[in-house]
């Protein structure tokens, strides 16, 4: 594997550490942290924000240059253009709902993007209390354990990370993957991503999520030799941010897992 620049190699290791800086706040906060609801329908807490403002305060302020992206943002009600050649990415709690509740599968999501391109992740997994980081031409890490996707190939009891669809004209093609795979769901669309990238899954299909969801595990997946495909319009690389973004859908895995789900869904999608 070739080293990154210096210049990515730098902001590699500000991300772990602003990241890993993180933690214990997070696990103090977790389960007691009162919340309320955002107007797109999806919950916000105190911990969010702090964490987004403590995060973004750190990069910027060795990386100036840089710009910064996070779920927690204050809507400006249009996209913002990517007009830097590196920026960040962050969903300061993938998992609000199960963080807020006390139920563990909630992570820190931070991706390190260059020229529009996710090239490496952090995400901090609160249940497992691991940091797993990775991106292409360095490798993918679940903790101290170098990792990739699994080597079995698509089978019926192979588990695919799953998020139901909102849209209900999207429950036959859910239905294709519950026909053909078990499924776990963890209620952290990060988690399932970054767990195919550890190989502890098996896969991962979602209809609902926006980028911030994805941007870190998919620098991560792309670095186990995993594939993200989006089955609603290309999403890379990222031009502008938008908070009020359409969702994402994708399937990713090792390649023959990936295109096993493509062709479920498209079957049941149409053209």
């Amino acid at each position: 594997m070739s080293a990154p620049s210096e210049e990515r190699a730098a902001r590699i290791e500000a991300a772990k550490r602003a990241v890993s800086a993180e933690t214990a706040f997070l696990h103090r906060e977790f389960g007691r942290v009162e919340s309320r609801w955002k107007g797109d329908g999806t919950r916000v807490t105190a911990a969010d924000i702090a964490i987004s403002e403590n995060i973004g305060r750190a990069l910027l302020s060795r990386f100036p240059a840089d710009q910064f992206f996070s779920e927690e943002l204050q809507d400006r009600g249009s996209p913002i253009a990517v007009a830097s050649r590196f920026c960040w990415v962050l969903d300061p709690i993938d998992g609000t709902n199960n963080f807020a509740l006390g139920i563990p599968y909630c992570a820190i999501s931070l991706a390190l993007v260059e020229e529009g391109e996710p090239v490496y992740g952090v995400v901090y997994d609160l249940s497992r209390r691991v940091l797993m980081h990775g991106g292409p031409g360095v490798g993918m890490f679940d903790g101290e354990r170098r990792a990739r996707v699994t080597s079995e190939a698509p089978n019926p009891e192979m588990l695919i990370g799953f998020h139901s669809p909102n849209d209900k004209a999207l429950v036959p093609a859910a239905d294709a993957v519950l026909s053909n795979f078990k499924i776990r769901g963890l209620g952290s669309a990060t988690l399932h991503l970054a767990y195919v990238a550890a190989g502890l899954l098996g896969g991962a299909v979602d209809f609902n999520v926006k980028i911030w969801d994805l941007a870190a595990a998919i620098a991560m997946c792309k670095a186990a030799a995993g594939e993200v495909r989006f089955l609603n319009g290309e999403q890379l690389p990222i031009r502008s941010f938008d908070l009020n973004m359409r969702k994402i859908m994708y399937v990713a895995g090792p390649p023959a897992v990936a295109e096993r789900l493509l062709a479920l869904l498209s079957a049941r999608l149409g053209p």
